[in-house]
């Protein structure tokens, strides 16, 4: 789902010169610039998911030839796409001809040890993989490949459900998403031919997705590594080449330098905060004046946020001769908060449980690139603030590394504070979460009031109209948001009806600090619901094609319509489980078709037992997402 400006590629300027009437052509190349970014949705499990990009495309609206907007170089970095929850990684901003694109290519490495899957340190009950452990290259199955072995590379090519326009001398965006929680993305398996061994099926096509940038502002970028090469001669803009770290980490850790290049700028209004890893000094600066002479050559990190025209700031800056004293920070999942002994334990780029002590001095940051001030402002200093902190939260740490206490955090950068697990007391105010994890010490219950009414809160995706106050919207279906005035009365009638017929209603929130509904704690911008399961239950009635719906009795008494979507693209997925002569059969009903929904009405009519994946709404309804029925079966006792 890709966010677009739309514009008209002019094909020549035409002019009239002095003392003729013959028109003049120019023969200018007429181009715009693509922000060329990767992002992903969160999960739980995995520590690392390592991937190599090898080049991005998009073709032109009709055909033709492919314009590349971005070339790894050699060898190849791995991004760990763990790192990217809710956050955007540049590719780069290369320039291209102005033109209508309607399909881009994502073309991945697909040779053995190409995906490198680390489990996380503390992953879900159940989980197919240890612990920690690294899968073993000849246990994960790298789904449609091509080419010859050593040179196997993965083509995904998608199409843009809205064509990405890229207008003259303007800027536009190409966010490409990896759904890390889609169902198909990694698949566990154990081959009858395999002795036992799990097999880790890693399949692109599908998990690949658009994602909509409505509004370039918003966006939360990572911390960006780099080479500077030069600063501007007016001082306000410094350029780097974008370095990459080596997977898996080397001691001292190294870079690897591409050939793509960015532009970054001082904040001219707030000031930068400067850090000289070297020297352990650090100083606001509003342009690169005093460091121009002396920061060129040395690697850099920096966070940064997008100026609607597609300009980087940087808000914090850090630099050092050594790439491994900028590198030296820390990134991933918060694992376990340990206020009792002033300490955090973060997940590193290797999967690993790292800790990092916080001391007095120890800064805050939470990132809100729409807001320059807040974004460059502490939220939080020293140990206290642990108790605003929750595993989950993705962040990134400094630390210095000529500090006599190791691991010791000078600040730490919350780059998303994601809540999630079951929904419950929703009212007018505020709702709460309720989350548990393997390790019981982790586990939280939170209660979240509602941003106010007048907060800014993004632009309608459908419409493009402003958002303020809270806004909800069911999982799969981003577009469709509920906001406004009744969407907190919406939200909260959904939630409840869930809890009372039964459901276990679950979803997540990006909480954002010190809105003025909650002052110096986290609220609720939003919230999304996600499919759970319905106890298996008879249909109380069959299925009825002309409402596309049929209903349970769930909580004893309560008759609760189930409805089923036929739309394609948005259908519901429907199975047909047959038992009959001590043989299961599992037939998928595609419901977008006429035969389908006749097959569905034929065979789901009373006392059938169905198994329903759904979503509680606000009308009273359970939204199906999958549903199962089973047929050859006497009652509804089927497990």
């Amino acid at each position: 789902m890709l966010g677009v400006a739309a514009a008209a590629w002019m094909l020549a300027l035409m002019g009239c010169s002095s003392g003729s009437s013959s028109p003049v052509v120019s023969t200018q190349p007429q181009n715009g610039t693509v922000n060329v970014q990767i992002s992903d949705d969160p999960t739980e499990d995995w520590a690392q998911i390592g991937v190599k990009v090898l080049s991005i495309t998009i073709t032109p609206q009709g055909g033709g030839t492919p314009v590349t907007l971005f070339t790894a170089g050699s060898p190849v970095p791995t991004i760990n796409l763990l790192q990217l929850d809710q956050l955007n990684e540049i590719m780069g901003t290369p320039t291209v001809p102005a033109n209508t694109y309607t399909t881009a290519t994502v073309t991945l490495s697909g040779n053995p040890g190409d995906v490198t899957l680390v489990a996380s340190a503390d992953p879900e009950v159940g989980f197919a993989a240890a612990a920690g452990s690294t899968i073993p290259s000849n246990q994960i199955q790298i789904l449609g490949t091509q080419g010859t072995a050593g040179n196997l590379t993965v083509p995904v090519k998608l199409t843009l459900d809205t064509p990405l326009v890229v207008p003259v001398s303007q800027s536009t965006t190409l966010n490409l998403d990896f759904d890390l929680a889609h169902p198909a993305f990694i698949v566990a398996h154990v081959p009858p031919s395999g002795g036992g061994t799990t097999m880790w099926a890693v399949n692109f096509n599908g998990p690949i997705r658009h994602r909509h940038v409505h509004n370039l502002a918003e966006l939360i970028l990572r911390h960006h590594y780099g080479t500077v090469t030069a600063v501007s001669s007016d001082n306000t803009t410094l350029t780097f080449d974008k370095d990459y770290p080596v997977y898996p980490p080397t001691n001292p850790e190294t870079e690897i330098t591409s050939s793509n290049t960015l532009n970054v700028e001082a904040d001219s209004n707030y000031g930068t905060l400067y850090y000289d890893v070297d020297a352990g000094t650090s100083a606001i600066i509003k342009d690169f004046s005093t460091i121009a002479s002396t920061i060129v050559g040395r690697y850099i990190r920096v966070a940064a946020r997008y100026q609607e025209n597609g300009t980087l700031i940087a808000v914090r800056l850090w630099a050092s001769n050594t790439f491994n004293n900028v590198w030296v920070s820390p990134e991933g999942h918060v694992l376990h908060v340990e206020a009792a002994s002033d300490t955090i334990v973060v997940e590193n780029e290797l999967g690993l449980p790292t800790a990092l002590t916080v001391g007095a001095n120890t800064l805050f940051f939470f990132r809100v690139p729409t807001n320059a001030q807040a974004d460059a402002t502490p939220i939080g200093q020293g140990p206290a603030f642990l108790s605003n902190l929750y595993r989950g939260f993705k962040v990134h740490a400094s630390c210095d590394p000529l500090s006599v206490t190791p691991n010791q955090a000078t600040s730490i950068d919350i780059e998303i504070a994601r809540f999630d697990g079951t929904i419950s007391n929703s009212n007018l105010t505020n709702f709460t979460y309720t989350r548990t994890f393997h390790t019981a010490s982790d586990n939280y219950t939170v209660t979240l009031p509602y941003i106010v009414s007048a907060s800014a809160n993004g632009s309608d995706p459908e419409s493009g109209s402003a958002i303020s106050g809270f806004k909800w919207w069911n999982f799969a279906f981003p577009t469709v948001v509920d906001s406004g005035e009744n969407a907190i009365n919406d939200f909260m009638n959904a939630t409840n009806f869930g809890a009372n017929v039964g459901l276990n209603v679950v979803g997540e929130t990006y909480a954002t600090w010190n809105d003025p509904a909650a002052a110096g704690n986290w609220a609720a911008p939003s919230a999304v619901l996600d499919p759970t399961p319905v106890p298996l239950t008879p249909a109380a009635t069959g299925y009825n094609n002309a409402t596309t719906s049929f209903t349970l009795v769930l909580n004893g008494t309560q008759v609760v319509p189930i409805d089923l979507s036929t739309t394609s693209g948005a259908a519901s997925l429907v199975y047909q489980v047959d038992w009959s002569g001590g043989v299961f059969t599992i037939s998928p009903v595609d419901i977008t078709t006429t035969a389908g929904q006749n097959t569905l009405t034929t065979n789901l009519v009373a006392n059938t037992p169905v198994k329903v994946f759904g979503i509680a709404q606000a009308n009273g309804t359970i939204k199906c997402y999958v549903l199962s029925y089973f047929t050859g079966f006497a009652t509804a006792t089927t497990n």
